[in-house]
C-alpha cells in the first residue's frame, strides 16, 4: 500500500515525484506545480507528495504521518482549497506566514494550494515573494489546470509536473478496488466521465446523478422550438442553482453561526460597525461560492453534451469509434443520420461559446438560452 496507489495512470508523474522524496540528485525543489485535465487528480498527486516528504518510508500510507497529511490533520502540511471565485491577498499571506514556520516535526513545511489559478494578481504578488526567498524546509505544491492559467512570474519558480487523463480501464479498475462498484457499471460510469475519477465516482455511486446525467443528453432531441430551448434553458440554470443551494445551506449557516459567536453576536442589540462589515462580508463570500458552485454544475452540463456530439461525430465521420456514450447508441446512430458533420461541428462550437461566457460572468440564464437556440439552429440547417 502506498499514497500514490490511486493516481491512477500517473506513472510518469509518479516516478518523478518518487525520485525527488528519495532524495535523487537534482530531484527535488521547493516550488512544484501540478497540471493537468479535470479529474487526472492533481490536488489527490500533491496531497500524497505532500504525505510522502513526511513518511519516513516514502509513502507508506498507514503510518500517522501519512494518514493526518492526506486528511488535512498534519501540523506540518496546509491544504488550501477555495470555493470562491478567487484566493485573494490575505489568504496568501496568511500562507506565507504559515509556510514560514519551522516545521514541527523537522522534515518539510508544506504548502498545498489546490486552486493556484485562482490566486489575485496581488495575491501573485505575496506568493512571489515567497517563492524568491523560500525557508529552508518549505515546499509549495500548487495546483492549476495548465501551466498557462497561472501568472507567469509564480510559474517560472515552479516545477511543472503533468498528469494525464486516465484511461477508462484504469479508472474501471480503480472504482472497482477502492469503491466495491460492479464491474458493470464501473465500466459504464468510467466511459461515461471520460477519464474524471471524481465524476466516475459520483455516477457509480448515486443513481440520481444518473438520471440527470441522462435527462441531460435528451435535450437535443427536444429542442424543436423556440419555447422548447428558453424552457430547457430555465431548468438547466434551476437545476444548477439547486443543485448549488443543496451542497452551501449547511454550510453558510454553520459559517454565520461560528462568526456570530466569535463576534458576541448571539444575542439582540445593536451591531457594532466591524461585526456588521464582517456578516457583509462572510456574505458576499458565500454568494461568490454558491456562484462557482452553480457554474461548475452547469459546466458539467456542458461537458455531457460535449461527449454526446462528439459521439454523434465520431458516427459520421469514424464508424466503428467506440461511443464514449454506448448505452446510447440507438438514440445517437438515427442523429448522426440526420445530421451532418458540419452540424456537428456547429452544435460544439455552441458548447465552446457557452463555457466561454460561463468562464467571463455572463448571466447562466442568457448563456444557456443561446446554447439551446443554437444547438435547435444547428440541428435545422
Amino acid at each position: 500500500m502506498s499514497v500514490f496507489d490511486e493516481l491512477v495512470g500517473q506513472h510518469k508523474a509518479v516516478e518523478a515525484l518518487r525520485r525527488a522524496v528519495g532524495g535523487g540528485r537534482h530531484a527535488m525543489t521547493h516550488a512544484w506545480l501540478f497540471v493537468g485535465p479535470p479529474g487526472s487528480g492533481r490536488s489527490n498527486a500533491a496531497k500524497a507528495f505532500a504525505a510522502a516528504l513526511q513518511c519516513q518510508q516514502g509513502g507508506c500510507g498507514q503510518c500517522i504521518e501519512c494518514r493526518t497529511a492526506l486528511s488535512g490533520a498534519h501540523p506540518d502540511v496546509t491544504l488550501l482549497r477555495t470555493e470562491k471565485l478567487s484566493i485573494g491577498v490575505d489568504e496568501v499571506r496568511a500562507l506565507v506566514g504559515r509556510a514560514n514556520v519551522s516545521p514541527v516535526k523537522g522534515r518539510y513545511q508544506v504548502v498545498v494550494v489546490e486552486d493556484a489559478d485562482r490566486v489575485t494578481e496581488r495575491g501573485a504578488d505575496a506568493l512571489l515573494k515567497a517563492l524568491e526567498e523560500p525557508a529552508p524546509k518549505t515546499v509549495w505544491l500548487l495546483c492549476a489546470p495548465s501551466a498557462d492559467d497561472v501568472i507567469v512570474t509564480i510559474r517560472s519558480r515552479c516545477r511543472e509536473l503533468r498528469l494525464v487523463t486516465p484511461g477508462v480501464d484504469a479508472v474501471t479498475q480503480l472504482l472497482i478496488n477502492r469503491d466495491g462498484i460492479s464491474p458493470a457499471l464501473a465500466a459504464h460510469c468510467a466511459r461515461a466521465a471520460q477519464g474524471h475519477i471524481g465524476r466516475a465516482r459520483v455516477l457509480a455511486r448515486s443513481e440520481s446523478a444518473r438520471i440527470r446525467r441522462r435527462e441531460v443528453l435528451k435535450l437535443p432531441g427536444q429542442l424543436r422550438t423556440v419555447t422548447d430551448c428558453l424552457v430547457a434553458a430555465e431548468n438547466l440554470v434551476a437545476a444548477s442553482a439547486e443543485e448549488a443551494q443543496q451542497i452551501t445551506a449547511d454550510l453558510d449557516a454553520r459559517e454565520l453561526a461560528d462568526l456570530q459567536r466569535s463576534m458576541g453576536l448571539s444575542g439582540r442589540g445593536a451591531k457594532p460597525r466591524s461585526a456588521q462589515a464582517a456578516l457583509k462580508e462572510l456574505e458576499e463570500q458565500q454568494k461568490m461560492r454558491t456562484k462557482r458552485l452553480q457554474r461548475d454544475a452547469l459546466d458539467q452540463v456542458l461537458t455531457e453534451l460535449t461527449g454526446y456530439y462528439r459521439d454523434i461525430l465520431a458516427a459520421q465521420t469514424s464508424p466503428g469509434v467506440e461511443l464514449i456514450n454506448a448505452d446510447l447508441a440507438d438514440e445517437i446512430q438515427p442523429a448522426a443520420r440526420r445530421s451532418t458533420g458540419e452540424q456537428t461541428i456547429r452544435a460544439l462550437d455552441a458548447i465552446l461559446v457557452a463555457r466561454t461566457a460561463l468562464e467571463t460572468n455572463v448571466a447562466p440564464l442568457l448563456a444557456m438560452e443561446a446554447l439551446m437556440l443554437a444547438l435547435a439552429e444547428a440541428s435545422r440547417s
